[in-house]
């Protein structure tokens, strides 16, 4: 195998606010279509840093990645606090080998202004374009063998402290435990690069046995390698959500070590893994674990989208069991507690739609004067709050929201427009099944109401065409009996 050098990527996950008030920068796209082809068209390996997916810094494997990887990018962009303090760290202990980049639109803190960084460019509404992408990509390939070359040689120092601090000479670590830990991270990518194709594959319905299969041979060699590293847990994990393996998520989740345990990401999906089990066994247990772990999270750090999201998310499940059991007075309380969550994690940022699209689908459903009319003051702010995440690079759910809208404001023709987007999109099987869930609800207590909506019950079938496919074959099949349906 050819000399591949480690390259250490510090920068942001998913979509960060720009600074300057423009639409949210999408940081995954940056790296996927520049910096990670321009590392490898340098003959190098991309490592990218794990503690923003897990929702926390991972010390001891971010310290091993910034000491020990002989090359490093960093995205300076927006400034983000975790990428300032790495590339600190990093510049205290390697003279060379570090690459800084940043989108011009987003100045330099004066404190790195002089180092020589990368400009690259961000286009209208922050859009990150193909010719763009190129641009940074050659640099990126262009200055990482020009940093090779002088490696090879002691020649320029990128890093102000060795060049300012006479006699600032760290002692190097053992070329034994460099060694060592450099194949181990080569060990971990392959496995992440393998999780990865397993969740990507998980879309197709066909496939999900075979990669199931694979999933559980590749989590017996982790298991059998005694791997803790947080990245491999933390894909392993994701690759059983997609896989909709609630079981094999809990798992994962119960024999992380406790640092990783600890991470508030992982505690926050862990806690969706137990309800979304809870909603399929019932079980209560499952239930007052989902609670407590987000109960806690919301005692540490307050209110927040993602925790207070799922928090209504388990109230929601609570409803909706109440509601079936016809426990009307449970079903009550939990309707309000979810609504309350919700609008909780939307207050608390409204840039995260997810929890403000739930609190106006449970208001729709609660009907009543009152309800209806928070509905109706809500909306528009949700409405702008997605169609800025719009203006960047929306996702599955950034669409969804777009239907959900539609629906809840009764635009029949903008609602079959926003699900012919959708199901163009390839996403994970478990999520156009809640989209329909919830537009399911949403047609329930209309219909109780007296307003009747067939045309919703097409795009809920649309989403999710298993439950109309089973109740089409149960009534053929009792039609042959003469015996009517249940």
């Amino acid at each position: 195998m050819p000399d591949q050098p480690l390259c250490f990527v510090l920068m942001p996950f998913g979509s960060k606010p720009d600074p300057g008030g423009g639409p949210d920068i999408d940081f995954d796209r940056i790296y996927a279509a520049a910096i990670k082809p321009g590392i490898d068209k340098a003959g190098m390996r991309p490592v990218r840093a794990d503690e923003e997916q897990l929702g926390g810094i991972i010390h001891k494997a971010m310290f091993e990645r910034l000491l020990v990887c002989e090359y490093a990018v960093a995205d300076l962009t927006t400034s983000n606090p975790n990428v300032m303090y790495e590339l600190g760290v990093r510049h205290a202990a390697r003279p060379r080998t570090t690459l800084t980049v940043y989108a011009t639109s987003s100045p330099l803190p004066f404190d790195v202004r002089l180092l020589r960084t990368q400009p690259y460019r961000l286009g209208t509404k922050n859009a990150f374009a193909d010719d763009h992408a190129t641009e940074l990509r050659e640099a990126v390939t262009r200055h990482l063998l020009e940093l090779r070359a002088q490696d090879r040689f002691d020649k320029v120092q990128d890093s102000p402290l060795f060049q300012l601090i006479t006699g600032w000479h760290p002692e190097p670590l053992p070329a034994a435990a460099t060694e060592t830990f450099q194949s181990q991270v080569e060990a971990h990518e392959d496995v992440k690069d393998r999780l990865q194709a397993i969740r990507a594959g998980a879309r197709s319905k066909e496939r999900r046995p075979v990669l199931s299969a694979e999933l559980t041979d590749l989590r017996a060699e982790i298991s059998a390698a005694g791997t803790s590293d947080p990245g491999v847990l933390s894909e392993l994990f994701l690759a059983h959500r997609a896989l909709e393996d609630w079981s094999g998520m809990i798992e994962v989740y119960e024999a992380m070590p406790d640092d990783v345990r600890a991470q508030a990401r992982i505690r926050q999906q862990a806690a969706f893994a137990y309800n979304r089990r809870a909603e399929k066994t019932g079980s209560a247990a499952d239930r007052d674990k989902a609670l407590f772990l987000l109960r806690r999270l919301e005692e540490e750090q307050g209110s927040n989208s993602e925790t207070s999201g799922l928090l209504g998310r388990v109230y929601k499940s609570q409803w909706a069991k109440a509601s079936k059991a016809r426990d009307e007075a449970n079903a009550r309380k939990f309707l309000l507690r979810a609504v309350d969550a919700y609008v909780r994690g939307f207050q608390a940022d409204w840039r995260d739609v997810y929890p403000g699209i739930n609190a106006l689908t449970l208001l729709d459903i609660q009907g009543g004067t009152s309800a209806l009319a928070t509905k109706d003051q809500l909306l528009p702010v949700v409405r702008f709050a997605v169609e800025q995440r719009l203006r960047a690079a929306p996702d599955y759910w950034d669409r969804a929201t777009v239907l959900e809208l539609a629906v809840l404001a009764d635009e029949r023709e903008a609602a079959f427009d926003a699900l012919d987007t959708l199901l163009v999109m390839e996403p994970e099987g478990w999520q156009p099944k809640s989209t329909a869930g919830n537009l399911q609800m949403v047609r329930d207590a209309r219909e109780g109401r007296g307003q009747h909506s067939d045309w919703l019950e097409r795009i809920i079938d649309a989403l999710d065409p298993e439950p109309a496919v089973a109740a089409a074959a149960a009534e053929a099949g009792a039609a042959a009996v003469g015996t009517p349906p249940t």
